[in-house]
C-alpha cells in the first residue's frame, strides 16, 4: 500500500520542485546570454576542473550523473560548436577522452562571474548559516539513498 504525503509533505514536496525549476529557468536564462545552456555548463565545468581539462567519457558521465546517450548527443553539440574535442583513450579502443578546448575554457571564463553572482543572489544570500547547512545535510541524505538506490537496481540479485 502506498505511503500518501501529507498535505504539510505534499507542499514542501511541490515548494522544492517549484523552487528547483524557477532556479534552473533563471540560470539557464543567464548562462544563455553566453551561449551556454545549462547542460553546456554542467559538462564544462568538471572538465574545467580535471587535470589538463580532460577526462574520459565515462567518467565525465559519472560525475553529472547522465547516461552514454544523453553525454554523446550533448558532447557531439558541444564539439560542433569547438568547445570540447573527442578523442579516441590511448589505452582503450572503446574509450573516448573529452577534453576542454580554448574555446571552452574562453566562453567558462566569461560565463562563470555572473553564473556564481546568480547562484549567490538567488541561493546562497537567502539562508541563514543553520539554512545553509540543514540543506548541505539533507543533499547528502538524499543522495546517499539515492546512490543506494541506484546501485540495488544494477546490482545482480
Amino acid at each position: 500500500m502506498p505511503r500518501w504525503l501529507s498535505e504539510e509533505e505534499q507542499q514542501t514536496w511541490q515548494s522544492y520542485i517549484l523552487m528547483r525549476q524557477r532556479l534552473d529557468a533563471v540560470l539557464a536564462a543567464g548562462l544563455g546570454e553566453h551561449g551556454l545552456s545549462m547542460a553546456d555548463y554542467e559538462l564544462l565545468v568538471p572538465l574545467s576542473a580535471a587535470p589538463d581539462g580532460c577526462l574520459r567519457a565515462k567518467e565525465l558521465a559519472a560525475r553529472v550523473c547522465w547516461d552514454k546517450s544523453r553525454l554523446s548527443k550533448q558532447l557531439a553539440r558541444m564539439a560542433t560548436r569547438g568547445l570540447v574535442d573527442r578523442v579516441p583513450a590511448e589505452d582503450d579502443a572503446r574509450g573516448i577522452v573529452v577534453s576542454l578546448t580554448e574555446a571552452g575554457h574562453t566562453v567558462l571564463r566569461e560565463a562563470a562571474p555572473e553564473h556564481v553572482e546568480l547562484v549567490r543572489e538567488l541561493f546562497i544570500d537567502r539562508m541563514t548559516d543553520a539554512e545553509s547547512a540543514a540543506i548541505r545535510s539533507l543533499a547528502a541524505k538524499v543522495t546517499a539513498a539515492s546512490e543506494a538506490r541506484s546501485e540495488s537496481a544494477i546490482s545482480p540479485r
